[in-house]
């Protein structure tokens, strides 16, 4: 049997790269972004990738490298704040953005991973939205007609995976790559701790190594704070004593 693991980021890219093709990258702002894989993919050069994800990284973070070195022309995204450069981009005509509702993409990728072509939806009814779409009424209310979105490969990130591919995702990280994780048709994952078949246990995997293909072992990961926000002490002194 042909062994998923691979030493590093670039290596498990090998051979699946091509102009034009759709990436699905997992993250929810900086929680769970596959860092070695972005930059990866970066390095490789690839150009004209359709990405979908959350969020397209912060300034200097996660799928922000890939964007300023020009390689994307199409995002899929939610929540598309705090990136300085996408948004020149997009006021530019320089990259187009397909905007969704961060709960109806969530589906969209589920739905995908589960082979189911579309869905209806009462979010985004009677707003830019729904432009363009089917809609349907069902007890009374209206629906938009979303369809499940797949990709040709999807990079993920996971806390523990063994060498078999069973994944175990950390808090925030579970937001996007699950389901990341089953709509592509090669899923590659990092994890910050490789283990053995046995040594998770099977009650807390999140992701069956049936979907996962490649999986390496991360390297250099920083726990980032996207916006720290604190009280000034004095402030915090006086609450105390209240």
């Amino acid at each position: 049997m042909t062994s998923k693991v691979y030493p590093d980021a670039a290596a498990s890219l090998e051979g699946l790269l091509f102009q034009g093709m759709t990436i699905m990258a997992g993250g929810f702002g900086l929680c769970g972004v596959p860092e070695n894989l972005i930059l990866a993919l970066r390095n490789s050069g690839v150009m004209d990738l359709t990405v979908i994800g959350n969020n397209v990284g912060c300034d200097n973070h996660g799928m922000w490298h890939v964007l300023t070195n020009g390689q994307i022309k199409k995002v899929l995204a939610s929540y598309v704040g705090e990136n300085k450069v996408l948004e020149q981009l997009y006021m530019n005509g320089g990259i187009e953005i397909e905007f969704n509702p961060q709960g109806t993409l969530a589906e969209r990728i589920r739905a995908g991973g589960a082979g189911i072509p579309a869905f209806y939806t009462r979010t985004g009814y009677g707003t830019a939205v729904a432009e363009g779409k089917e809609t349907r009424q069902f007890q009374g209310e209206w629906h938009v007609m979303e369809t499940g979105l797949t990709a040709d490969l999807s990079l993920v990130k996971a806390w523990k995976g063994d060498t078999e591919g069973n994944l175990v995702y950390r808090k925030t990280a579970r937001n996007f790559n699950p389901m990341i994780a089953t709509a592509g048709n090669v899923t590659v994952a990092e994890v910050e701790e490789l283990v053995q078949p046995g040594e998770l246990e099977p009650d807390q995997i999140h992701t069956p190594g049936i979907f996962v293909q490649r999986i390496f072992k991360g390297t250099q990961y920083v726990k980032y704070i996207e916006r720290l926000t604190t009280r000034p002490r004095q402030a915090a002194a006086a609450g105390e004593a209240h």
